[in-house]
């Protein structure tokens, strides 16, 4: 090895070099190119890492960087901007097999089987995205950080599901177990010093176990019937109760204006009862007259009436006056009116009014006949 070592460097020399020359020549040939080795670049997604005799030294930016050629140096270039991701419960079907075969997604039931707190089983599946955030830790703190990511994750997935009933992890919780996971599990990283930072927890399938989704299924179709009456109980009730209040409501206003009119008609009629008395007090003559003045007035103005001369000499007991003054007259188209003369002119006996002509209301006069 050591002869044709020296015969690769003799090809390499100038002929006729030898001796102490040559091998000075070669030793800095040699020490050129040892130099020339550590120079290394990084790629803008990567960041370098360069240990000395395998203890963490620097970190080196991207593009080209120097170090001191091995074996005093080495240098590492992880991904520390790439999303990693991790799946738990089940296999993706991006997942190639060896050889560039894509294989059918499947469930891992031994991962995604869960107890809730409410002492039932949920079949859940999710994504772990997780980056480098500290390279040196990320190297020298943790063997394996992928699967100690996965091994969190599923830890963390199981306490946070432990505690959380199976109707709010099915539905509407979903979110906030995301969260949950999300911070106990970057709170693990942490305590781990892994240098990893967890960007996004996402549950891919959160239902019940296979062998009783039929009878879960009854279940959820229940309580759906049963939110579906209630909405219509609420409806029915908010459509019946303001109306049975305003129909209330305008009833005690109703009797509030009959009271309040009761009130002022009644104050009112004291009122004019006691102004009637007062004027009566003073001038109790003129307030009589006046009282049947507007009495008569009230009672004649509602009924027909016929004047009789007192004077009048000869009237038959039976005179049908009522039914004179309700009779219309009749034109002369119509015929004559009953009591009518050929010439068309009723007759009627000496002071009888005409039917329908206007009341003159007599008072009694003291000490005299009344008319």
């Amino acid at each position: 090895m050591i002869r044709n070592a020296q015969a690769a460097v003799r090809r390499f020399l100038p002929r006729g070099g030898g001796g102490g020359k040559g091998l000075a020549l070669a030793a800095v040939l040699l020490a050129g190119i040892w130099g020339a080795s550590g120079f290394y670049r990084v790629e803008p997604d990567e960041l370098g890492v360069v240990m000395r005799f395998g203890a963490f030294q620097r970190t080196a930016p991207p593009g080209l960087n120097y170090r001191i050629p091995w074996p005093v140096e080495s240098v590492t270039t992880p991904r520390v901007t790439r999303i990693n991701r991790v799946d738990i419960g089940f296999r993706g079907a991006a997942d190639a097999a060896p050889g560039g075969r894509v294989v059918a997604s499947r469930d891992v039931l031994p991962e995604s089987l869960m107890l809730t707190g409410d002492e039932n089983i949920i079949d859940v599946d999710f994504a772990i995205f997780w980056r480098i955030r500290d390279a040196s830790d990320f190297l020298f703190n943790t063997r394996n950080p992928e699967d100690t990511v996965k091994s969190a994750a599923e830890s963390v997935m199981r306490e946070v599901i432990g505690r959380t009933p199976i109707q709010p992890a099915l539905t509407e919780a979903r979110a906030q177990i995301e969260q949950d996971v999300r911070r106990g599990l970057q709170g693990i990283m942490d305590q781990y010093r892994a240098g990893v930072e967890i960007t996004q927890v996402q549950m891919q399938k959160s239902d019940p176990p296979a062998a009783v989704v039929e009878s879960f299924r009854d279940v959820q179709r229940a309580n759906a019937d049963r939110e579906r009456t209630r909405n219509e109980a609420e409806s029915f009730r908010n459509d019946i109760i303001p109306r049975a209040r305003g129909e209330a409501e305008r009833m005690v206003q109703e009797a509030q204006g009959f009271r309040d009119a009761q009130i002022a008609r009644s104050r009112g009629e004291a009122g004019r009862f006691t102004a009637v008395l007062s004027a009566y007090s003073q001038a109790q003559d003129i307030t009589v007259r006046r009282i049947y003045l507007e009495t008569m007035e009230e009672i004649l103005k509602r009924n027909g009436m016929t004047l009789i001369d007192d004077r009048l000499q000869g009237i038959v007991p039976f005179l049908p006056l009522g039914d004179a003054a309700q009779r219309p007259a009749q034109g002369s188209g119509q015929g004559a009116a009953q009591g009518a003369t050929p010439g068309g002119a009723a007759q009627f006996p000496p002071g009888v009014a005409r039917p329908g002509a206007a009341a003159v209301p007599v008072m009694p006069q003291r000490g005299g006949p009344q008319r």
